[in-house]
């Protein structure tokens, strides 16, 4: 008999890492015969089939209770499905309390609080202490973690992990460590033969200089204040960077590398639904992010053998010989990263370094995170 599961997130992001995760797990359990169920407020112009769609869409004061009222009554009309469907398991991948499986795709949010208060003044820190959304996402972490019914942690890297069992005493044997997969086949070291030589000469990127690649949304959590600085304060004058991702501050972000003298280095594309191209131009890629759980950005840009620098406060650290295939920075120290860049830019040109790269991920297959899930759920 197939398994029936039921799958919860809330909103659909083209450009989200969770959102990839679901829509690659929907489509793999769905080829191994699995009954899939997806609990969403909306999932318009999500590229995946084979699933059922139940759309929880209660309404909310955006006025009066803003996003703590919107991710409540999102939480309770999917508690009312799963008291009234017979899920054999129900995997959130949001704070819901109830769930057997919660995936923590977007971290910790206790841990998250945290490395915030680092870039955060003395005001800032009291209005994040004394925010309604906060504290009801607190609320709701601290419930789920502690009800019943959960079984299992998904956590998508070793750091995940480590903080939830270290902000709330969850036992180790709940928590299973299953990393993102990676298409290898899209994501490859060719992309460079297709990509490198089209891209850059569209934008007059001379081929032998060092172009570094950022990949992300939330410029503020990714750490792109910190990385434009220590971009200004490397001793190559000739380094480019390229940053992809969609913020609200980008038009503050460009001003900061005006400011900084950089203009005229750095390219801002805002998102791109395809980043292949980049990748193929791209020397190496930077990721200083003040927090992230493991990002699809970072594993992709190994597979296609870039060499990367991530902090230590990323997921994908782990994936990191510092020397080998990149290096690991402290998201806030803006002289140790700007020399860290400059080391990038010479072991991008080794190609061991572009072989390492790709062999740090190249375990972490869409066949072997389907796999290890569809294991999981017969085990429970």
């Amino acid at each position: 008999m197939a398994l029936k599961i039921a799958l919860i997130r809330q909103r659909y992001n083209p450009f989200g890492g969770a959102e990839r995760f679901v829509e690659r797990a929907l489509s793999a359990l769905a080829t191994k015969g699995a009954e899939i169920t997806l609990l969403t407020r909306s999932w318009k112009g999500a590229p995946i089939e084979g699933f059922k769609q139940v759309i929880c869409d209660p309404p909310y004061s955006r006025m009066l209770g803003g996003r703590a009222a919107r991710d409540q009554s999102f939480c309770a009309a999917a508690q009312a499905v799963m008291a009234t469907e017979h899920f054999d398991i129900v995997q959130a991948h949001e704070r819901i309390p109830g769930c057997n499986i919660f995936r923590a795709g977007d971290g910790v949010h206790a841990a998250w609080l945290q490395h915030r208060n680092r870039v955060l003044g003395l005001l800032g820190r009291f209005a994040q202490r004394i925010s309604p959304f906060h504290s009801a996402v607190l609320a709701a972490e601290k419930a789920m973690f502690e009800h019943p019914a959960l079984k299992v942690v998904i956590c998508n890297s070793r750091l995940v992990a480590d903080e939830v069992a270290q902000f709330y005493q969850v036992p180790t044997e709940k928590l299973r460590v299953i990393y993102n997969g990676v298409d290898g086949e899209v994501f490859h070291p060719r992309l460079a033969e297709e990509f490198r030589e089209k891209v850059r000469s569209a934008h007059h990127i001379p081929n032998e200089v060092p172009l570094l690649l950022f990949v992300g949304s939330g410029f503020e959590r990714k750490g792109i204040p910190g990385l434009l600085a220590a971009f200004a304060q490397m001793t190559r004058p000739d380094a480019r960077l390229v940053v992809v991702g969609a913020d609200r501050k980008l038009n503050a972000m460009r001003a900061l590398a005006q400011k900084l003298n950089i203009t005229k280095r750095v390219i801002f594309t805002g998102p791109l639904k395809d980043v292949r191209p980049w990748y193929g131009a791209a020397d190496a890629f930077v990721l200083p992010t003040l927090y992230d759980p493991c990002p699809n950005a970072a594993l992709e840009a190994l597979s296609a053998g870039l060499p990367s620098l991530v902090s230590n406060s990323c997921g994908a650290a782990e994936f990191i010989q510092a020397g080998g295939n990149g290096y690991v920075c402290d998201a806030l120290d803006v002289k140790q990263m700007a020399t860290q860049l400059d080391a990038l830019c010479e072991l991008s040109k080794q190609g061991k370094a572009k072989v390492s790269a790709r062999a740090a991920v190249s375990h972490l297959t869409l066949p072997a995170m389907a796999s290890e899930l569809l294991a999981l759920y017969q085990q429970l």
